[in-house]
């Protein structure tokens, strides 16, 4: 049996306990395409049709098996990762944890935008929901919510959650959808917000000038009015301070709380150029996009869980001693825009 072969068996496995009445054809191709993904680590069709253990000896054939797979509606992202996912939302919740969820967006040059909510799991992150767009302009509130409320749904009772997002992400109605559903959030702000502060009206720029740390609770943003609570933190060696809102009482340790978002940026590098190379594709159709980003998501799932059992069973002298994570737990220190993960591969372990 070939390697991408043995690949498939280990992940039908998988499927099947995940998805018990899910067509078996649809789980065997599906095997198959993350088998191939493993082995080529490609979003070039043609290169992973060529390693296909398919019966057939016409490449054309091979492709042809893969575009179909592409285009088959059986084939529903949100509703073949929902188990995988539901699973590291409440492994991420275990004994009272606060969940760290980030939200983010990669560009494919001028073609797609893909907006992604992910999961902090160990050093890094792994996507809970995602949402392809044709272009390259920022996917707005009503995309971002779709996703919100996908995983809202996946959510262990009384979970606390908090929520990371850049600066291109804030608008009035994420404030208030995150206010309605209890989310803690940590959002990075742009410096052309209007802010109130009940003394003075200034923007998040003018508020920012020539402060080293500065804590403004009880604000209003926008126009709109939203409540919320800042705090601004320039460290020395930064171009920019860090503007951020949040739910709570601003202090440098809140706002230092940002800085787990960026466990997202080692699971870009695995889609992209450390990894499956997604920039490179040449599909054109959002929807055959979004059923190879599942192809690549289940390939990742599948080596997080492959680490994570040899972590476990059969760990490495390096594993074996304890050590301290780079990324804080809520309201611990760290040192503003540092990334202090190390390089990102597909096969890394999240553990």
């Amino acid at each position: 049996m070939g390697t991408v072969q043995s690949l498939a068996e280990k992940v039908k496995e998988g499927l099947q306990a995940a998805h018990p009445k899910l067509r078996k054809t649809v789980i065997n191709k599906l095997a198959l395409a993350v088998g191939a993904m493993l082995e080529a680590q490609t979003p070039n069709t043609t290169e992973l049709a060529n390693v296909l253990p398919v019966s057939t000896e016409r490449q054309d054939m091979r492709e042809q098996w893969l575009r179909r797979l592409l285009h088959n509606p059986l084939l529903e992202s949100a509703a073949i990762l929902e188990p995988f996912a539901r699973a590291e939302v409440e492994a991420a919740a275990r004994n009272g944890q606060t969940i760290i969820l980030s939200l983010d967006q990669t560009d494919l040059g001028n073609r797609f935008a893909v907006l992604m909510l992910a999961v902090q799991v160990g050093d890094r992150s792994l996507p809970l929901a995602w949402r392809v767009e044709v272009g390259a302009a920022n996917i707005g509130f009503a995309g971002q919510q779709i996703l919100l409320e996908r995983v809202q749904a996946w959510l262990p009772s009384a979970a606390a959650v908090l929520l990371l997002g850049d600066r291109f992400y804030p608008s009035a109605e994420l404030f208030t959808w995150l206010h309605q559903h209890g989310w803690q959030y940590r959002l990075r702000l742009k410096s052309n917000l209007t802010v109130d502060t009940g003394s003075c009206e200034a923007t998040t720029g003018e508020l920012a000038q020539g402060a080293t740390e500065h804590y403004l609770p009880d604000v209003r943003l926008f126009t709109s009015g939203v409540p919320t609570n800042l705090g601004i933190l320039h460290e020395a060696g930064h171009e920019a301070p860090w503007i951020i809102a949040m739910e709570c009482a601003p202090t440098k340790a809140t706002v230092q709380d940002y800085g787990a978002r960026w466990t997202i940026e080692p699971m870009f590098s695995d889609f992209k150029s450390r990894g499956f190379h997604l920039e490179d594709t040449q599909l054109r159709a959002p929807d055959r996009l979004d059923r190879l980003l599942l192809i690549m998501t289940l390939a990742m799932y599948w080596c997080v869980g492959v680490g994570r059992h040899d972590a476990r069973y059969h760990p490495t002298p390096l594993e074996k001693k304890p050590r301290r994570r780079p990324i804080p737990t809520i309201g611990a220190s760290r040192r503003p825009g540092v990334a202090s993960y190390p390089g990102s591969n597909v096969a890394s372990v999240y553990c």
